[in-house]
Formats: C-alpha cells, sequence, structure tokens
C-alpha cells in the first residue's frame, strides 16, 4: 500500500528489468545481490523470486536485457547506409564504443568477463550469450558482398574486444596502433 492506503499496481517482469538494469549499470554486478536490485526495481526481494524463479534466472534474464540494450544502442549509432569495407565497420563500432554513453555497457562487461574466469555461476554461460548475441550482430552488419561474413565479424569481435580492454587498462595507443595494423 502506499501513503494514500492504495495498493500499488504488481510489477511485471518488463516493468522490472529496465529499472534492475539501470542500477546494474550504475553500480556493477558487486551490487547484483537480491536486496539492492530489489530496491532498485521498487519491489521485494520474494517478488523478484516470484518473478524469475531464482537468483540465477534472474541475473540470467538482466544480463540478456542489457546485451539487447547494448546491441540496440550499436544499431541506433550505426544506423544508415552500410558499411562499405570491414574497416569502415570496426571504425564506426570502435567510435561509438569509445563515447560515454557506452561506459556504463563495457564496465559491466568486464565485470561479467572477470566473473567468467574466476567461475562465478552464471557469468560464463551469461558472456557466451552476449559474444555469440554481437557476433551475430556483427554478421548482419558485415560489408554486403563480404566474402566471409562470419569469419570477418569473428575478426572484427575479436579485434575489438581487444581494442576495448586495452583501452579500459590505459593502453588505448596498443589498440588504436593494433587496429591501425589490422590488414582489412
Amino acid at each position: 500500500m502506499n501513503d494514500l492506503g492504495m495498493r500499488q499496481p504488481k510489477l511485471s517482469k518488463e516493468a522490472l528489468l529496465p529499472r534492475m538494469a539501470d542500477y546494474v549499470l550504475k553500480h556493477g554486478m558487486a551490487g547484483a545481490s537480491l536486496r539492492p536490485l530489489a530496491k532498485a526495481a521498487g519491489t521485494s526481494d520474494r517478488m523478484l523470486i516470484y518473478h524469475f524463479g531464482n537468483k540465477e534466472r534472474l541475473i540470467s534474464e538482466l544480463l540478456k536485457f542489457i546485451a539487447d540494450a547494448y546491441s540496440q544502442a550499436l544499431d541506433q549509432a550505426l544506423s544508415g547506409a552500410r558499411p562499405k569495407s570491414r574497416r569502415e565497420l570496426l571504425d564506426r563500432i570502435i567510435s561509438h564504443t569509445g563515447g560515454a554513453e557506452m561506459e556504463p555497457f563495457l564496465a559491466l562487461w568486464w565485470d561479467i568477463v572477470a566473473g567468467s574466469a574466476r567461475d562465478v555461476t552464471g557469468y560464463k554461460q551469461a558472456a557466451q550469450r552476449v559474444m555469440s548475441r554481437l557476433h551475430e550482430w556483427l554478421v548482419g552488419q558485415m560489408p554486403e558482398g563480404d566474402p566471409d561474413p562470419k569469419g570477418g565479424a569473428q575478426y572484427l569481435l575479436t579485434l575489438i574486444e581487444g581494442a576495448q580492454m586495452l583501452s579500459t587498462v590505459g593502453h588505448a595507443t596498443l589498440g588504436q596502433g593494433g587496429i591501425a595494423a589490422a590488414r582489412l
């Protein structure tokens, strides 16, 4: 009940996920325990379990939701004419992912990667899903007539991830130099 004695409407998964995603993008995975997520979503930890079944499923669906939001942000940034070359596609992605609006996504991504490396339950599966989705997305972005869209997307994904990691640890020039030296 709220202050006026009226019942609050039940929140659906669809209403809870964006609120929890905002919280995780601001605070990282370290804060992704039930109580803080419930508070951020405006509900109780019991209601989160009711909607998602268990914490592992909640985290899995939350990370999928965030991966979808990341893909949508990239789609919006790259909308327009299809790139004419792999280099143009790579440059567009690197330019966009280096912007301030993408920093929360990248910080969260490195949380997931670190959790995956430490065998934290659910993180490796989440990381694999994110990478598979990004690879599929990249295949769909490849220039028309590309002789090997899947292989090209694998190559670009490797360059992108490496450049982002180097930038994150303060070596953006190494990443930029590697991209400049890439044979595209």
